[in-house]
């Protein structure tokens, strides 16, 4: 009778082992993401099982979990709307090499040369500004120091998200003195620094400031319900615009492998940056030619992750 009853609990215990889900650590805005799970479980009957991550921490909260969890990894895969991180988790060993088969028409500037992680659908770093107050935007970043602006700019907290790439690119690209200065010029100027790039775009949309710095899928976002916002893709004085491409890796050591590479090898298609560029965030696909014809800033994403002295030095120098 009791090996009957161990048998049964055995069988029962196979029957909750479930090997039709994937756990996707993402920091993407679930606004677009969940449309993508959704579309995925109807084409593979794998369900995604999402783990999100809080605004203004975007990444950074899900990055510093896998990093605890990397000796019993609880995720399959990581979805990070940027590059850097995922660069600083191949850093920490926390994922394992994958090239799918349908990113061969990726080129090598989106993609880590050793394949820990993809990137795919950019968003763009942009100047938002409200259409009723404003007739000449600033057209470059520093511009946004100038004193006709002053107290009327709105910039997301620097040491978090995409802003805080957006740093260290301009530190990359510019050298590290004119990253600083630039921020001191905007706190001289009163620039407020507010939680997220989407609280720039309603502080910008409901006039309470008159232009700020954001990406292109706020901004979109914004459009399509009516504020009264356009963006300008800033070009001179930076270096060219950042584009940020969304990037996605498999955990070393996932317990579900398998449907981690059929998620990724899905997501990594022309099929589903093309759903990224006609949702509501209308990012771009990085196999498109017409990002060429942006001026745009050549970053090395691996380097962009060793910005953590040099984010200490904004923080400093804005006094957050």
């Amino acid at each position: 009778m009791r090996a009957a009853r161990f048998l049964f609990i055995l069988f029962l215990a196979a029957c909750g082992s479930r090997t039709d889900e994937v756990v996707v650590y993402t920091s993407v805005d679930d606004l677009y993401a969940k449309e993508i799970f959704a579309a995925f479980t109807k084409d593979t009957a794998i369900r995604v099982l999402p783990v999100f991550d809080t605004e203004e921490s975007k990444t950074l909260g899900l990055v510093h979990r896998l990093i605890a969890e990397k000796d019993h990894p609880q995720a399959d895969v990581f979805w990070s709307g940027d590059c850097a991180r995922s660069a600083l988790l191949k850093k920490k060993g926390v994922l394992e090499p994958y090239r799918a088969s349908t990113a061969d028409a990726i080129g090598a500037e989106w993609r880590d040369p050793d394949n820990a992680w993809t990137g795919f659908g950019a968003r763009a770093r942009v100047i938002v500004y409200n259409t009723k107050a404003v007739k000449e935007p600033p057209k470059t970043i520093a511009e946004l120091a100038d004193p006709k602006w002053k107290g009327k700019i709105a910039v997301a907290n620097p040491l978090f998200g995409t802003t805080a790439a957006h740093v260290a690119a301009i530190a990359q690209t510019r050298g590290e003195e004119t990253a600083l200065k630039l921020f001191a010029a905007l706190r001289a100027n009163d620039v407020r620094f507010v939680g997220g790039n989407s609280h720039v775009r309603d502080l910008v949309a409901r006039g309470d400031c008159a232009a700020g710095l954001t990406d292109t899928d706020d901004v979109w976002i914004g459009k399509q319900r009516g504020d009264p916002i356009e963006m300008v893709f800033p070009d001179q004085d930076s270096g060219g615009t950042l584009l940020i491409p969304n990037s996605a890796a498999l955990i070393q050591g996932a317990s579900r492998a398998a449907n981690a590479k059929r998620f990724l090898d899905w997501l990594l298609r022309i099929e589903t940056e093309k759903l990224l560029e006609k949702g509501p965030s209308r990012q771009m696909p990085v196999r498109d030619s017409d990002l060429r014809r942006l001026r745009t800033m050549h970053v090395d994403w691996g380097r962009l992750v060793e910005s953590e002295a040099l984010l200490d030095k904004v923080k400093s120098t804005l006094g957050l």
